[in-house]
């Protein structure tokens, strides 16, 4: 019983091909920083957000679900064990996101209205 060889190469260019897309489109993003998007704020209120922030941070969420997706050979799993790796590190992210977000506006926010100096 012989088995026959398939190669990935189609699939590795492709790989390579999305993730570099989507580095050279945040690395443009980054170089640019567009007026609309860097000095507009969703969630201003609360942590002084810009779109460009949460653009990045949503393109960073796609790079390591893809990476996941890819290189630990996810597509030929039950959509249920994908959904078992996947979501509970997307999940994770985002709440630490959420925390560093967070706590970095209380300490900005301290320091800026006490008496406290910046000494770093």
């Amino acid at each position: 019983m012989s088995h026959v060889h398939e190669s990935n190469t189609g699939k590795i260019w492709k790989v390579f091909g999305i993730l570099s897309a989507v580095t050279i489109v945040e690395v443009i993003l980054g170089i640019i920083k567009p007026d609309f998007l860097h000095h507009n704020s969703l969630f201003g209120v609360l942590w002084g957000l810009s779109l460009l922030n949460i653009i990045f941070y949503a393109l960073t969420v796609f790079k390591a679900h893809y990476i996941v997706y890819s290189f630990m050979h996810m597509e030929g799993e039950t959509p249920w064990l994908r959904k078992a790796v996947v979501l509970p590190f997307i999940f994770l992210l985002i709440y630490l996101l959420f925390i560093l977000l967070t706590e970095g506006h209380y300490i900005y926010g301290v320091f800026r209205d006490s008496t406290i100096k910046w000494n770093f």
